[in-house]
């Protein structure tokens, strides 16, 4: 089934594109006009360099004013090989078709609402014929319906004509083309972005991608440029202070090469529940620390996360060469 755009926007049209795949554009005076476009004809030639398919309009009262028309278009410098004239259907616009067909151009015949518009369109040779479904659906009527009814004309009778399913509001609307066998259908860029969302999907790729990491990347490589040291002889208030300061819920206490310990938010609580607020002018070196849970700095991600599990901590020190290096918290894996 091709796959066409339906656009005017000048940067849908290039982000659309850009996908590689699409098989052409459709647009519309009524497309343009909202776009604040004027010069057509100059848009029309623009457009034509972008995509490998172009389809638009070829607009006369009979027959012969739709065929001077599309002839006058591709004097712009239109390659007829990757031009489709768009006709809508009544009798001088099938006639219009035969005509353009027998000359070796390529037809459109579109705006069909009945199965009967479809045939004659088909009868005129028309290389693809365009029911509106969205359309026709706001009208109350079964639009599927006539789709199906014209992709099995062109089945039953060998038409060379390709059923175009347009109009299209709702990603169902794809589905529903595809379930009825149309030829081709042109969407939305809205539409089209939409049509490999799916949340399953999202959580899946979000996990695989999740779990690669944690058995690639090493922790020195995930951890914040930051090593939270405060020496042994710093307050627990400035403490307090530089811990804020680097952004962690716990920081390293050193004197001079030597490690002491790891204080935690956790252990601030409790200190000021039993000592009371004149604690906060003891020295960090005066405290009681129990031994820190560390990682090494060349460990892969996933030895982190089984010690995160293990100790139930939030932070782990990071130690390389036996030296403390920095920390990872516990929300560096959850942003991975």
């Amino acid at each position: 089934m091709e796959l066409y755009l339906d656009s005017a926007n000048l940067k849908e049209i290039e982000e659309g594109f850009k996908l590689g795949f699409l098989n052409g554009l459709t647009t519309t005076p009524t497309f343009m006009q909202r776009e604040g476009i004027t010069d057509i004809d100059g848009t029309i030639v623009k457009l034509s360099k972008i995509v490998p398919v172009l389809q638009i309009e070829a607009l006369g009262n009979t027959a012969e004013a739709v065929v001077d028309e599309a002839k006058r278009q591709l004097d712009l410098g239109l390659d007829k090989n990757r031009t489709v004239f768009k006709i809508p259907v009544s009798l001088e616009g099938v006639k219009a078709c035969n005509m353009l067909r027998k000359e070796g151009m390529m037809v459109n015949v579109h705006l069909v609402y009945t199965l009967q518009q479809a045939y004659m369109a088909m009868h005129a040779g028309a290389n693809y014929v365009c029911p509106l479904v969205g359309r026709l659906q706001d009208q109350g009527h079964d639009a599927l319906s006539l789709v199906a009814q014209c992709v099995d004309a062109v089945n039953h009778y060998g038409y060379d004509s390709k059923i175009m399913f347009s109009s299209v509001r709702t990603t169902e609307h794809v589905r529903n083309a595809i379930n009825i066998g149309v030829h081709t259908i042109t969407v939305p860029l809205k539409i089209l972005k939409a049509l490999t969302d799916n949340n399953f999907t999202t959580v899946g790729t979000e996990q695989f991608l999740r779990d690669t990491r944690l058995m690639t990347v090493r922790v020195k490589e995930a951890a914040k440029a930051i090593n939270p040291l405060v020496d042994a002889s710093t307050s627990l208030k400035d403490a307090i202070v530089k811990m804020t300061e680097y952004g962690f819920g716990a920081i390293t206490i050193v004197d001079g090469d030597a490690l002491k310990g790891v204080f935690t938010d956790g252990d601030i609580r409790r200190l000021l529940q039993s000592k009371g607020a004149a604690v906060l002018e003891q020295k960090m070196g005066e405290l009681q620390y129990n031994a820190p849970i560390s990682i090494d700095a060349n460990a892969l991600l996933n030895d982190a996360h089984m010690t995160f599990k293990k100790s139930s901590v939030d932070t782990l020190l990071i130690t390389e060469n036996g030296k403390p290096i920095g920390m990872l918290d516990i929300q560096d894996m959850e942003l991975l």
